[in-house]
């Protein structure tokens, strides 16, 4: 997994870092020891995938606040449609 910081602290881009043979390729979505490694220390209870049709739609993404905000992770992965 590739992890590159954002301008905003404690932010980062994640994205896959396939291996690839003659079959295809297989990327780790998640790992714990990856995320925990950058200062990303949670407990995962739950992980989903969407596919949007339309270019450019957004899910799940709003402003949470403590007491009980969630971690967001949004992927792009390298498949088409």
């Amino acid at each position: 997994m590739l992890f590159t910081e954002t301008k905003l602290h404690g932010v980062y881009t994640i994205e896959p870092e396939p291996l690839q043979d003659e079959r295809g390729f297989f990327a780790r979505a998640f790992c714990q020891k990856e995320f925990k490694a950058h200062g990303l220390n949670f407990r995962v209870t739950q992980c989903n995938i969407s596919f949007n049709k339309k270019k450019g739609t957004l899910r799940g993404m709003r402003y949470q606040a403590a007491p009980s905000p969630l971690g967001k992770r949004r992927c792009e992965w390298p498949w088409k449609e």
